[in-house]
């Protein structure tokens, strides 16, 4: 199995489109990273942030003293009151002008990773069938099984490879452009009872980057069954891509649904349960976790059924 992973991995690394997938994440990370900083008022007194507190929370307590406000903005207005009161008290500064703003920012950049993931899963296997190479794979005395699951881990240490070139090459560069100022910054926020806590801001960095990597895994899953099934690179990418970019649009439409809490995209985003603003009411972490399971072992049952029953025309 070792000699398997490695020998996908050799041939996904000698292909240059692999390493131009690269370069435009490290591209995206510093362009962006460096329009952040650009923008910052740099020349803002170093107590302004307080300023901008103040006046936060005068806004926030105008939407409360507003009766036709719904539930859900009174609840946000009373959490970012607790998160301003703390941050005045304890002399701790919105991350807004530091290098964790860049960093934070960086973050949505797994989207990116998603995409050029899915581009690679899609080509894994029905490039195989198109060139013909499928051939010698299946000669050799390693079972259809284990050469799938190769393939697969091959494309999964693809996507972490991404991920670690997200954070370091943010960290590095947004830690230089701010001369890793406030680098011990907490993240204030507030619990379930709605008090004001500080967490790790790496922590939150990396549980935002696994959260978003479920939905990274579940979409390269996908791709890798349309491919093993059709065998055509283009349906795989095609199809992925757009349930990537359309899902979000699907799930806002079928939303005052019941049943729309057990399709795939609505479950997908998990970061929605760090804010507590589940897709519908009573949604938990724990069902998410169990739809996204569900989805997982069908898409790569699939992919096993198709590719170890099928058979490879001469």
């Amino acid at each position: 199995m070792v000699n398997l992973i490695l020998n996908e991995n050799m041939k996904l690394y000698r292909r240059w489109r692999t390493w131009v997938m690269v370069a435009l994440m490290i591209g995206a990370v510093l362009l962006g990273s460096f329009v952040e900083w650009y923008y910052d008022d740099k020349d803002a007194p170093p107590d302004a942030w307080r300023t901008e507190i103040a006046e936060e929370k005068e806004h926030f307590n105008k939407l409360l003293a507003d009766p036709g406000m719904d539930e859900e903005t009174i609840t946000y207005a009373k959490d970012q009151l607790a998160i301003g009161e703390y941050m005045l008290a304890n002399d701790i500064r919105p991350e807004s002008g530091t290098m964790w703003d860049g960093i934070n920012g960086s973050a949505t950049l797994v989207i990116l990773i998603t995409l050029f993931t899915v581009i690679v899963a899609g080509d894994s296997l029905a490039g195989e069938f198109s060139t013909g190479t499928i051939k010698l794979l299946l000669i050799r005395p390693a079972s259809r099984s284990k050469i799938l699951v190769s393939k697969y881990i091959s494309m999964i240490m693809f996507g972490l490879l991404l991920l670690v070139v997200l954070f370091v090459v943010s960290v590095l560069f947004n830690g230089v452009l701010y001369q890793f100022k406030d680098i011990g910054l907490p993240l204030v926020t507030t619990d379930a009872a709605g008090n004001a806590v500080e967490k790790s801001m790496v922590a939150n960095l990396w549980l935002t980057y696994l959260l978003n990597g479920v939905s990274t895994i579940l979409f390269v899953t996908m791709a890798f069954m349309i491919s093993a099934a059709f065998r055509s690179s283009a349906m795989a990418i095609g199809f992925s891509i757009f349930a990537l970019f359309a899902g979000t649009l699907l799930t806002e439409l079928i939303q005052a649904y019941s049943w729309a809490k057990y399709v795939l995209f609505a479950n997908l985003d998990l970061s929605m349960y760090l804010v507590g603003r589940p897709y519908q009411e009573g949604m938990t972490l724990v069902f998410s976790i169990l739809v996204l399971a569900a989805y997982f072992v069908v898409f790569n049952l699939v992919s096993w059924l198709v590719f170890t029953r099928r058979d490879v025309a001469a």
